[in-house]
């Protein structure tokens, strides 16, 4: 069990989020004494602040000042951008871990906004610079327990996403394994896949692993992927990593 902080505007659909942090310190203090986790979507919503650096500017004025007065807390920034929360999480001593998405390892805003908008790419907290999204690529594959899988997949409708004013979010729940483990290959860490997508956040959460399994297997020529998953509401677009996948998903691994 864990609550989740959204503050007001971050994302979609959380207009009715939390405006003034410090409100909240009654529920957190408890949350604090009982050990129960604090989810964090690690942005501020300032106007005033581009949305390239709301997630640098939140760990400055909101989670550290939020750390130092609850010490004991336990805190997931969740699906870190940024190269300022990893080595935020990495330098903290404790209680503080993060999740990481798959789309957010593969891509960066120019995956996004090159040669043409692209809003199947459009997310928040949004893709970041190159650099940034390297230094994801190495928590993700160092074995580093503070880091693991949150993929906040997103699924919206192709009518919701192609518009003036589209939805942010990234379906990528079908074809997620197989595009972590292309990543993970790509940085000769297969051994450490486990880990960062069953093993670490359990036990950050001090949960037992999940019971069921699944294997992956190599194939020696790219797997086939679907482009939409059709809906009686219309089609979604499956996330594109932009590279081939060798790697297919055995459901049963008994």
């Amino acid at each position: 069990k864990a609550l989740k902080l959204y503050p007001a505007g971050a994302t979609t659909n959380s207009q009715s989020g939390v405006k003034d942090i410090e409100k909240t310190y009654p529920v957190i203090e408890r949350m604090s004494e009982i050990g129960l986790p604090l989810l964090v979507h690690g942005e501020v919503t300032d106007p005033d602040v581009d949305i390239f650096d709301r997630e640098a500017i939140f760990i400055e004025k909101v989670l550290h000042p939020l750390r130092q007065r609850f010490p004991a807390l336990k805190v997931v920034m969740e699906h870190v951008t940024t190269s300022h929360g990893v080595d935020y999480v990495r330098g903290a001593t404790g209680h503080l871990g993060a999740t990481i998405t798959t789309h957010h390892l593969i891509i960066n805003r120019n995956t996004m906004l090159v040669g043409g908008i692209r809003p199947h790419y459009y997310c928040l907290p949004i893709a970041k610079r190159e650099s940034h999204r390297l230094a994801l690529v190495e928590a993700a594959t160092s074995g580093d327990g503070q880091f693991f899988l949150g993929t906040d997949s997103a699924p919206h409708l192709d009518r919701a996403k192609e518009t003036a004013c589209g939805c942010a979010g990234v379906f990528s729940a079908p074809n997620t394994m197989s595009c972590l483990a292309q990543v993970f290959e790509n940085q000769n860490a297969l051994e450490r896949l486990e880990g960062f997508t069953s093993l670490n956040g359990a036990k950050f959460y001090g949960m037992a692993p999940n019971k069921t399994r699944i294997r992956l297997k190599r194939q020696s020529t790219p797997i086939m992927q679907d482009d939409k998953l059709e809906t009686p509401d219309g089609p979604l677009t499956i996330f594109d990593p932009g590279f081939e996948l060798f790697w297919h998903v055995e459901q049963d691994a008994s």
